[in-house]
Formats: structure tokens, C-alpha cells, sequence
């Protein structure tokens, strides 16, 4: 361990500028784009930790976070083993003991990894910094990489998508992890905003990047879906079954937890062939999830799958899940731990969405019915196993005693995953089979959107974005000014625009297209005189046409 001197404040300091950078705003993107994630434990289920063993690849440096100074200076893989107190953390590096509160651990020239950590079965290790920071109860802390959006997303994109969907779909799932970073549906912690599991987006690190789906991340760089001039949220699942749902007959409402949610005009039910029926009756669903219907999705596992319980297995299933599922508030009445449902009578599904996807379900017994509501709380219920259903995309087929009472019960399902949004193995099949690019498959899963920059407010300072164009056509939207004119600079170049005057509020389009390249390009805005303010971003041109579906069999 070696003492902090002059040279290594000045990096120090340039590190924390870049650390200071959060996205508390998700419309504040510039070149300092830093994601806080929460790394989870090797089952990916504790975040919070009592002690972690940190090391780094290179030289690394401890930094004290609340006076932004260097502490020590670590030598490669020496082990940094930081312990939880009510007093603050203990840190522990060979012979020397440090007492510290939140702090900051850089490894400018490599990586950093936590010893044991292992993911896809090998050390994790991570770009960017560790920031150890303890709750508010000091009764543990969490590790929190601090990592720039794109190294974040060379981490997620070739382990939430296989890398042989291809380029054009690993493209596609890059704009949406892109889109879920910056606006998550929800924020459990203060101190990150999102984990490294299923219950944000799955992100390995470092030693998990896969040569092509980098590329993806590149030749997406800055490229956000938009609706009516926002981020939208870009819910992404396995597997739809051929027919994606609307958000608000899958979801809650985040804040209230009224269910079904306020809707999403973005995320509405879509059918991979345009004429597949709605699914909203038992009838029309079974007959739809029952067989393999062509669609884009017919290559997953799971595009088909069925499930069977004898009456006293599911009765034992049912007395086990609905007392935990009680807790969420969506099972009515309330079952209590222990209690005795009887016997099953019926299983009746009494709402479903576009795509057959069960809303509500009634369950009736010997002593009572009850009602369980919401697709994630219904896959939890009717365990196999101990393993939830695939998806709340099912048919149930009854078999009945001489007594009115349930002898065995058989689900027909499709699909993996709530269905909402993109369907990953159904962007793989339009990329490798139907040749789309990933602009037309983001446009098949998310209605009425558009794709560019995230919109920033230009005022006192200027505004730069990079992005990637993949045919070289942009324009600037811009959404709210009063100034006369835009000044901005488009790869090296000043260029600028008269604004024409027009109704307050009324969108300015200027296309950009000759000044831009096939590829990456850099638009700096220039803060405009007088005070006034710009909001605005830059919106990629592409044509597109709804693909027709293809069915090798036909």
C-alpha cells in the first residue's frame, strides 16, 4: 500500500468528476454517462453484504468519497477486504487498517473483481468503480459499480440475448437495455438504480462480452426508443407465444399498485401475424396455445409447454403459494400460513388480455373461491415443482370426480416471460429468418415510435451527443424554444439553422441528413443567447415497412 501524491490527485480528481455524474435525471445524457448497479451475491439474491473481499487487475486506489481524496494507492491483486460496522466500514489491506464511511475504489488501468464473485461460472470482473456505500441503518452496504452506459451494456446485452439471434437483434436488445437503464419502471434502492439480475436486466461484467453483441452496443451508441418525444419504457421478455400483451392488463401501476395499470399507448398487445384473432376467450385461447401457430416465436422452448397436477398435488401446491402471494395483495380473500382451502371445485379464468394472457383467476373449493389477479402473481401460484408457469398465457383442462370435485387439472401455455414488449427469441427470428434490421423490429414490439438521442434542455452550457445512423439520415426535433436560431456543431463543423417562427410549443424539424455519416456522428448543441433555453435531440430517418411474415412450411 503505498501513499497518495501529487500526480494521482489530478486523475483522482478528473475520476471524480466522471463518478459525480449519476442519472438521477434520465434526460440529463452527455458524455459523463454513468450507471449505478447494484451487484448481487452469487445466487443473485442478496444485495445487501456485512463483508466483501475487492481486488483490482491493476493498480487501484482507495478514495474517500465524501472528501474526494486518495487514501492508498493498491498494488495489482492484493486483496481489500472491507467489513460492515454501526460505526462505518473497516477496511483491511495486508498490515494496514483503515475506518472509513462510504467510499471509492478506481482501477484506472484495469479491472475490478470480488473475490468469489463468479459469473457464467468464471470470476466476474467489472469496468468502471466500486462504490461502497452502507445503508441507512449501517447495518450493512451495498457494492454499487459505477460503470459508463456502453461498458454497462457489453455486459448485458450478450446475456440477456444469445449471441446467434444475430447482429440485428443483438442491435434491437441493446436500444431496449439502453431504454431500461435510463428509465427502469421501478427504483427499490435510493443508493443504485438498478441490480445485475433478472429483476432489472441481467449485466455479468467485463468477463462476459461477446465479440458481436459489443458491436451491437456500438452501432446502436447513443440510440434510445421515443414516444411522443420521451424514453419509453422498453419492457422486454423471452418468449410472447406468437402474440405480445398490452402493459396494463400484465402490470400494476408501480406507485399505487392498482392493477390493471393506466395504459401505455407503446406497449399495446401486437400479434407477430396480422390475422390472429384476439385471444380474450377460453375458446379462442385454447385453440391458439394448444398448437404450434406459425409465428416469430415458434423457435423458442418454450413457445409450447404443458403442465399436469393431480387434485391433492395442487391442492398442497395452492395451500403452499397462496398464502406467500397473499402478502402482495392480489389474492382475495387473504390465506393464511397453514390454512386448509378444501377441496378444488373449479378453475375458472375470468379475464385475459388481447393475447390470452389470464388477468383473473377464480379458484373455487370445498370451503370458499378465491380470486387471484395479475400474470406474475398467477405463474407464482400454480407451482411445479417448485418452479413457477412459464407465463400466464395458459388454458386449463379439468378432469371431474363423481363428486363435483376436481380429479386432475392439465395447462396448455405458451410463451416465457410476462410478454410484454419485445419478444427476444421473436427479434432473433426476424433478424435470421426475415432479415429485418433492428430499427423494423423495435417498431413491430413497441407502437408508434420513433428512435434517436435522449432529449436534453440546452442552456447555459452546450450539449454534446453521440450516436450511430445507421443509413446516414437524421434531423433534429426540436420541442420548445423561443430563440431565433440554433447553433450546433455536427462532426467538427459549425452549422446554423433559423428557427421560423411558430406557435408556442410547436415542433421544429431540421434535417441533418448531409451533414451526417453512415455511422457515428457527434452533435454538439450550442447554449443559445439571451437566456433562452432549447429542448431538443436528434432523430434517426429510416424507412420502414411492416415485415411480412414468412413461414418456410407454407
Amino acid at each position: 500500500m503505498k501513499v497518495e501524491n501529487g500526480k494521482w490527485k489530478v486523475v483522482l480528481s478528473a475520476l471524480f468528476l466522471l463518478f459525480a455524474f449519476v442519472f438521477n435525471n434520465a434526460y440529463a445524457l452527455n458524455d459523463f454517462d454513468v450507471v449505478r448497479v447494484g451487484i448481487t451475491d452469487n445466487k443473485f439474491q442478496n444485495v445487501q453484504r456485512q463483508e466483501v473481499t475487492i481486488y483490482g487487475t491493476a493498480e487501484c486506489e482507495i478514495c474517500d468519497k465524501a472528501t474526494k481524496t486518495s487514501l492508498a494507492r493498491i498494488t495489482p491483486e492484493t486483496d481489500i477486504n472491507i467489513k460492515n460496522s454501526n460505526k462505518g466500514l473497516t477496511i483491511s489491506i495486508e498490515k494496514h487498517t483503515l475506518n472509513l464511511q462510504d467510499v471509492v475504489i478506481i482501477c484506472p488501468q484495469g479491472l475490478l473483481g470480488v473475490r468469489g464473485l463468479l459469473r457464467k461460472g468464471s470470476q466476474a470482473l467489472y469496468h468502471g468503480a466500486f462504490e461502497i456505500v452502507q445503508n441507512e441503518n449501517k447495518d450493512g452496504f451495498y457494492v454499487v459499480n459505477l460503470v459508463e452506459i456502453q461498458e454497462y451494456l457489453k455486459g448485458v446485452v450478450p446475456n440477456e440475448m444469445p449471441v446467434r439471434f444475430g447482429l440485428e437483434a443483438l442491435k434491437a436488445q441493446a436500444v431496449a437495455a439502453r431504454n431500461y437503464v435510463l428509465t427502469p419502471r421501478t427504483q427499490t434502492y435510493k443508493e443504485f438504480s438498478v441490480v445485475d439480475s433478472v429483476a432489472s436486466q441481467v449485466y455479468f461484467g467485463a468477463n462476459t462480452e461477446e465479440d458481436l453483441a459489443t458491436r451491437a452496443v456500438m452501432e446502436t451508441d447513443g440510440v434510445v426508443a421515443l414516444h411522443n418525444n420521451e424514453l419509453i419504457l422498453a419492457l422486454y421478455s423471452s418468449t410472447a407465444g406468437g402474440y405480445t400483451e398490452s402493459y396494463s392488463k400484465a402490470f400494476s401501476d408501480p406507485n399505487t399498485k392498482v392493477f390493471p395499470s393506466p395504459t401505455k399507448p407503446y406497449l399495446i398487445a401486437v400479434p407477430d401475424r396480422s390475422n390472429f384473432e384476439t385471444l380474450e376467450t377460453d375458446d379462442k385461447a385454447k385453440a391458439f396455445y394448444s398448437v404450434k401457430v406459425p409465428s416469430f416465436d415458434i423457435e423458442s422452448p418454450y413457445y409450447r409447454w404443458e403442465k399436469e397436477w393431480g387434485a391433492n398435488e395442487l391442492k398442497e401446491v395452492l395451500e403452499t403459494t397462496l398464502p406467500v402471494q397473499s402478502k402482495t395483495g392480489f389474492v382475495h380473500p387473504v390465506v393464511h400460513e397453514g390454512e386448509d382451502i378444501g377441496k378444488i371445485k373449479d378453475i375458472i379464468a375470468m379475464k385475459r388480455g388481447k393475447s390470452g394472457k389470464i388477468m383473473e383467476i377464480e379458484i373455487s373449493t370445498s370451503k370458499g373461491c378465491y380470486i387471484v389477479s395479475k400474470e406474475l402473481i398467477i405463474r407464482r401460484v400454480f407451482q411445479k415443482n417448485g418452479v413457477s408457469l412459464p407465463s400466464a398465457n395458459a388454458v386449463f383442462e379439468k378432469t371431474i370426480d363423481n363428486y363435483g370435485n376436481v380429479k386432475s387439472i392439465k395447462i396448455y401455455g405458451g410463451g416465457f416471460g410476462h410478454g410484454v414488449g419485445m419478444s427476444q427469441f421473436g427479434a432473433g427470428y426476424m433478424a435470421t429468418k426475415l432479415k429485418q434490421p433492428y430499427y423494423n423490429i423495435l417498431r413491430h414490439y413497441y407502437n408508434g415510435i420513433t428512435l434517436g438521442t435522449v432529449p436534453v434542455t440546452v442552456s447555459g452550457e452546450d450539449v454534446k451527443q453521440t450516436f450511430w445512423a445507421p443509413i446516414g439520415r437524421a434531423q433534429i426535433v426540436i420541442t420548445d424554444t423561443t430563440a431565433p436560431k440554433l447553433a450546433v456543431m455536427i462532426n467538427g463543423k459549425e452549422q446554423e439553422f433559423i428557427l421560423t417562427k411558430t406557435i408556442p410549443h410547436r415542433e421544429h424539424r431540421i434535417d441533418i441528413s448531409r451533414f451526417i455519416d453512415d455511422g457515428f456522428n457527434t452533435v454538439t448543441f450550442h447554449a443559445p443567447s439571451l437566456g433562452r433555453t432549447v429542448k431538443a435531440y436528434i432523430e434517426l430517418v429510416e424507412k420502414y415497412a411492416k415485415p411480412n411474415y414468412i413461414d418456410e412450411d407454407e
